[in-house]
């Protein structure tokens, strides 16, 4: 077909001086038949002529081709205006004929883009609209550009929250609401409202949207979430109770039955042992009902610094674990008394993991802002589901277990404002890695 285009345009070309010369002939036998005009004038008016004839010539042939080429600026301007339900009719002239196809179905590929985001948009939207999480997104003057339903409830605005500004939607609030949202404190909030509690969880994150600062408040009402767990975890410490009183109680009643009829028979050997049992399952029960009690009534830490050679020292004097060392010679301040504690459960949950004691160790690492306390083992490990819930209150899979010794670090370690983290080994048993953060420098 490129071998054809350069004679169709040569081929137009070569018909232009047969139109100019018609016209001049045409002129000059007129003139000859009339002998009215001089041979100048005569010349003259055949160029004029021939001129004339060529023009119509070239506009006939350009014309088609010219209309179209307005045709696709047209489609291209449809375009540039988002409009691309427009297509053109295609031409005989085959290379416009080409064009004018690729056109009209990138076209077509446009308006199927556009109807796919339209969609997209749309469902997004919808999923926005109808979270039970408040969103208010605004612009750097702090004034609102998007708001769900949900916020509109909560700022009691019938209508859209677009163009308001945020301090005026803040201002309608509680002050014990309104106060966290000004400062974009994260984190979870209490209101009391006619002697009932309403909690709320309050995230604010800033980001660029078309080269400008935005700030996204989030803030969600957890009371019905939080009572409904709440309820959850009751009935869990019911039911936990309640089976460790049963298997308790149960032989006390029983062994105290047959000790009555060992009594009344003068077997003192029979009754001795009655007595034992009786004493070991009440000092059972005992030691169970007290670990719920340190759970419940555990006190904030005492901040005290505390060199690491020191802390680590009274744990190896009951085990005979291992301590990597060279340990950091910045103290940490903690409540010595409970991080001993998490230790000691820690060793002896490795050691009735199946873990040898030499094979134990603990390792202290200085990780900038924190200290990384780590217990490591070559016990049994744990399963994904093991590890999911164990750090969980009164999860237990030992038989004899109470559930509450990670339980416990856990709460430790965050009282602390530190977090602990559980994971298996690759080659073999558990780690447990506790965060703790540095004692903060005082200002000079």
């Amino acid at each position: 077909m490129t071998d054809d285009v350069p004679n169709r345009h040569y081929a137009r070309l070569r018909r232009l001086p047969g139109w100019t010369v018609c016209g001049v002939l045409l002129v000059l036998a007129s003139a000859w038949a009339t002998r009215e005009l001089d041979w100048v004038s005569t010349l003259a008016l055949s160029l004029a002529l021939g001129l004339a004839f060529a023009l119509v010539a070239i506009r006939r042939e350009r014309t088609p081709a010219a209309d179209h080429l307005r045709a696709l600026s047209t489609l291209v301007a449809a375009w540039t205006d988002a409009d691309f339900a427009t297509s053109i009719r295609v031409p005989a002239d085959p290379d416009l004929a080409e064009l004018t196809r690729a056109l009209n179905a990138l076209g077509g590929q446009l308006r199927d883009e556009r109807q796919r985001l339209i969609q997209r948009e749309l469902l997004l939207d919808t999923v926005v609209q109808n979270t039970p999480t408040a969103l208010v997104l605004t612009d750097p003057r702090e004034r609102v550009v998007y708001g769900n339903l949900a916020a509109r409830e909560l700022f009691g605005v019938p209508g859209k929250l677009e163009g308001y500004a945020f301090e005026e939607l803040v201002a309608r609030l509680p002050e014990a609401l309104a106060e966290p949202l000004r400062v974009g404190q994260d984190g979870l909030v209490t209101l009391s409202v006619e002697g009932e509690e309403d909690v709320f969880h309050l995230t604010r994150r800033s980001f660029e949207l078309h080269g400008r600062r935005h700030h996204l408040t989030m803030l969600r009402r957890l009371t019905r979430e939080l009572a409904r767990q709440e309820v959850a975890t009751w009935k869990k410490v019911i039911r936990v109770i309640s089976h460790e009183l049963n298997n308790a109680l149960g032989p006390i009643a029983s062994m105290a039955h047959t000790g009555r009829v060992y009594a009344e028979r003068g077997d003192k050997v029979s009754l001795q042992k009655i007595f034992s049992t009786i004493d070991e399952r009440a000092r059972h029960l005992e030691q169970f009902i007290g670990g719920y009690a340190r759970v419940a009534k555990l006190p904030n830490p005492r901040l005290m610094p505390v060199l690491w050679e020191a802390l680590l020292d009274s744990v190896t004097q009951s085990q005979a674990v291992r301590v990597v060392r060279p340990l950091p010679e910045t103290p940490v301040n903690v409540d010595r008394a409970q991080i001993e504690q998490v230790l000691i459960n820690l060793v002896k949950n490795a050691i009735e993991a199946g873990s040898e004691p030499n094979e134990v160790e603990i390792q202290v690492s200085d990780v900038g802002p924190q200290f990384l306390l780590q217990v490591r083992d070559r016990g049994s490990g744990m399963s994904d589901t093991v590890l999911e819930q164990a750090l969980l209150p009164f999860y237990s899979t030992k038989r004899a277990g109470t559930g509450l010794g990670l339980a416990l670090a856990r709460e430790i370690a965050e009282a602390h404002g530190g977090r602990i983290r559980l994971a298996n080994r690759p080659d073999g048993g558990l780690v447990v890695s506790i965060w703790l953060p540095k004692p903060q420098p005082r200002a000079a």
